[in-house]
C-alpha cells in the first residue's frame, strides 16, 4: 500500500459527504448519514476534530473525530467515530489516524484520550491495545432520549 495521508478537515464538501454515506454504515448498521450542516457544525467547533485518511490515490478511506474539552478537574480527550473502509483494513489507516488524534490531544494539553469500542468490533480493540490504550474498568452508562 502507498502512503497514508492524514488530513484535518476544515471544509465539508462533495467529496467528503460521498465517503461518509460509504463509510457510516461501515461503522454502524444503525448509523445514519450526518447532515452536511452536522459535519460543518463539527469542523467549525472549536472543541472538535474531524480527520480523514485518504490513501495514495487520494481516496477518503477512513475518519476519525476528536472531541477535546474541559472540566474542573481536567482538560479531557476523547475519540469517537473511527471507521475505516472494509477494503482498506489491515493497512494501518485506523492506526494512523489514531496516532493523529492522540497528537492532536497530547499537543492540547489533554493528559490522556478515552475512546470506546464494542467487544465484538475484536481488530479494532486490537489495535487500540497495541498503540498503547488500556481498558479501563468503569461502569458505562448511556441514557438515551426518545425520539
Amino acid at each position: 500500500m502507498g502512503e497514508i495521508q492524514i488530513e484535518r478537515v476544515t471544509t465539508v464538501t462533495d467529496e467528503l459527504m460521498a465517503a461518509f454515506e460509504r463509510l457510516m454504515p461501515q461503522l454502524s448498521p444503525q448509523a445514519r448519514l450526518p447532515e452536511r450542516d452536522t459535519l460543518a457544525q463539527i469542523v467549525a467547533s472549536p472543541t472538535t476534530t474531524l480527520y480523514i485518511a485518504r490513501d495514495a490515490g487520494g481516496t477518503i478511506t477512513g475518519a476519525l473525530t476528536l472531541a477535546i474539552y474541559r472540566t474542573p478537574l481536567a482538560l479531557h480527550a476523547w475519540i469517537e467515530d473511527v471507521v475505516v473502509d472494509e477494503k482498506m483494513r489491515g493497512q494501518g489507516i485506523g492506526a494512523a489516524l489514531t496516532q493523529r488524534g492522540l497528537e492532536h490531544a497530547r499537543a492540547a494539553g489533554a493528559k490522556s484520550v478515552n475512546l470506546t469500542s464494542r467487544p465484538a468490533r475484536e481488530a479494532a480493540n486490537r489495535l487500540y491495545q497495541n498503540l498503547g490504550f488500556v481498558r479501563w474498568e468503569t461502569n458505562a452508562y448511556r441514557f438515551n432520549f426518545k425520539e
